[in-house]
């Protein structure tokens, strides 16, 4: 308990009111410990953006976090539930304890500001007393932990580069020291090299820091060698859970088998790729027993019938898979 930060419990999101409303996040439990690097991964529209947005109270109408809890530890050993919070109180956690780097810097960044203006709205609305020429000290200060050249402080966005905005974008979510930071597939839409460039920063400034991090990206082998923990999310659910190393060798669910034969490997015999066959389940009408059954190559007649429940495993991994039952409670 000493080591945890973060804890979401049960939480469920909805997208619309009354009978209408579709339910993008199912029952999601996670936990964040200190200095860790959570994953999380799946296809486009399992809900990992979704549950980023609703465990902050950032998800834009119609969509409503309609049960749970986000659990926060602060320094001095109190909780905070993050969705009962008031709004002002919240406020003030924002970027000073909790940062997020969101999906598309050139969509966050205003285009019509200097880098420097934006970075330093961040300084000047949550530090109290500071003054214009430490904020602008601050904000050279952020630019060179991310590598880029002071110069740029006075760039507009459409005139840095697509790996540079994303790292004024990291810059401008560890301008206060936050000790978490949740980013939202911050490599996409960027080349490979860029990419590890991107990773490379990220790990430098993680241990010089200490922060820990949610990472949410498609990428599963992007996150294998990244991060210490993967979850992985499908039609709203975590499916499986555990540490990346085991995860990448010995996936238990199939899907998450699936996302691996997608990526060819860095290394070893060359093996043809496999994609998932199907597409993902249309929330409004899901199908009966466990979500990814009509797709699953290796389904049970029980996984038509009964939802298999997210439980421990061998090796204190969590998956959710009637092929394992000791994982069902």
């Amino acid at each position: 308990m000493k080591d945890r930060i973060l804890e979401v419990r049960g939480l469920d999101v909805d997208y619309g009111l009354g009978p209408d409303a579709v339910r993008a996040v199912r029952d999601v439990d996670l936990t964040l410990h200190r200095g860790e690097v959570l994953g999380l991964a799946g296809e486009s529209g399992s809900g990992k953006s979704t549950l980023a947005y609703g465990m902050t109270r950032l998800l834009p109408p119609p969509g409503v976090v309609a049960g749970g809890e986000v659990i926060y530890h602060l320094d001095d050993g109190t909780t905070v539930d993050l969705l009962r919070m008031r709004d002002a109180d919240l406020r003030r956690l924002r970027w000073a304890e909790i940062a997020i780097v969101f999906q598309g810097a050139i969509n966050s960044l205003n285009p019509v500001q200097r880098i420097s203006a934006q970075l330093m709205d961040v300084l000047k609305a949550h530090s109290a007393g500071s003054t214009p020429q430490s904020r602008q000290d601050r904000a050279r200060e952020l630019l060179s932990l991310v590598g880029i050249a002071s110069d740029r402080l006075h760039s507009y966005p459409h005139q840095l580069s697509g790996g540079m905005r994303q790292r004024v974008m990291i810059a401008m979510a560890l301008a206060l020291e936050p000790r978490v930071v949740i980013m939202d597939e911050p490599t996409t839409a960027l080349d490979v090299v860029v990419q590890r460039q991107i990773l490379r920063t990220l790990v430098g400034l993680r241990e010089r820091l200490g922060f820990s991090v949610v990472f949410i990206t498609h990428d599963l082998s992007l996150l294998a060698e990244f991060s210490d923990r993967i979850a992985i999310m499908y039609a709203g659910q975590v499916v499986e859970e555990a540490v990346s190393a085991d995860l990448y060798r010995t996936p238990l669910h199939p899907y998450s088998d699936g996302l691996l034969r997608s990526f060819p490997a860095l290394k070893g015999p060359r093996r043809e790729l496999s994609g998932i066959p199907g597409s993902p389940p249309d929330l409004r009408m899901m199908p009966s027993g466990c979500a990814f059954h009509p797709r699953c190559p290796r389904a049970l007649d029980v996984c038509d019938e009964q939802v298999p429940v997210l439980g421990q495993s061998r090796d204190n991994r969590s998956v959710a898979c009637w092929l394992h039952p000791v994982a069902v409670s």
